[in-house]
């Protein structure tokens, strides 16, 4: 359930705040959400994968919890980040 490597490092390159930097919250909820988005569209078809679906909320409340840190920082920020990831709030 997790990504490709790949996709890990274009997430990075594109959310990144400066050149060489990987954990940044943005490329925290970035990575976070990519991995949401895999794991979502696998309960499609294994409904009762209870196991992993614990996995996918604590992945949610990891997320919200950098969410409320980068709206507490820097509330323009925020707004960008939702909006670029697609996140409703």
């Amino acid at each position: 359930m997790s990504i490709t490597p790949e996709l890990k490092a274009k997430l990075i390159k594109e959310y990144a705040t400066k050149e060489g930097d990987t954990g940044s919250p943005d490329v925290q909820i970035a990575i976070l959400s990519s991995r949401i988005a895999t794991l979502t569209e696998h309960f499609k078809s294994h409904k009762k994968d209870n196991h992993s679906r614990r996995g996918l909320l604590k992945m949610v409340a990891l997320r919200r919890k950098l969410l409320d840190y980068v709206k507490g920082k820097d509330e323009p920020r925020y707004q960008d980040l939702i909006k670029r990831l697609g996140i409703r709030r």
